[in-house]
């Protein structure tokens, strides 16, 4: 695998850092087996690298640049980074849209989107649910779209399980995906 470089303006932990890419080598691995074109990979490869690189960023900046104030400050990340990719000249909608949404997830997605959204819950570092995540995670490049379902599946019963905000884009995305 190719080493992670995230941008100058990412805000990571080493501990984030394991993640990104854990997410990035997933992403990799499925565009390899699905044979995606080399334009598709590349936007799989660099969601995964910059999906989370504000994550760890301080409150105050996330909330400056994600123009989201109603929104709680742990899902303000993607907008925010999404609003720095663009600054540095990122055109690509389907790359931007996919970081910027990677929390909530979209309706409006391409595969790209779906495909970050899938790595970052399935990536083997996660604790929970190992088995069922490994599972899910092999079954991407067979079956990507019913494996997408079952992932936003999986998302929103853990939301409503916990009691957690259930986000428009979401309920739409599974709405769309039913």
């Amino acid at each position: 695998m190719d080493s992670i470089e995230l941008p100058a303006w990412a805000v990571v932990s080493e501990r984030r850092l394991a993640h990104i890419a854990r997410v990035t080598a997933l992403l990799d691995q499925w565009a390899g087996a699905m044979k995606v074109s080399a334009e598709s990979a590349r936007a799989w490869r660099d969601v995964g690298v910059w999906h989370d690189a504000l994550r760890d960023a301080p409150d105050e900046q996330l909330r400056s640049l994600a123009g989201e104030p109603g929104r709680p400050v742990e899902m303000l990340h993607g907008p925010a980074a999404a609003v720095m990719l663009e600054r540095d000249g990122e055109r690509r909608p389907d790359v931007l849209d996919a970081v910027r949404y990677h929390t909530t997830g979209s309706a409006c997605w391409n595969d790209t989107g779906r495909a970050l959204y899938m790595a970052d819950f399935l990536e083997p570092g996660r604790k929970f649910s190992r088995g069922d995540r490994a599972f899910l995670s092999a079954h991407v490049p067979r079956d990507f779209h019913g494996t997408f379902r079952q992932v936003v599946r999986a998302r929103l019963e853990w939301s409503l399980r916990e009691g957690k905000t259930l986000f428009a884009e979401t309920v739409e995305m599974w709405n769309g995906v039913r």
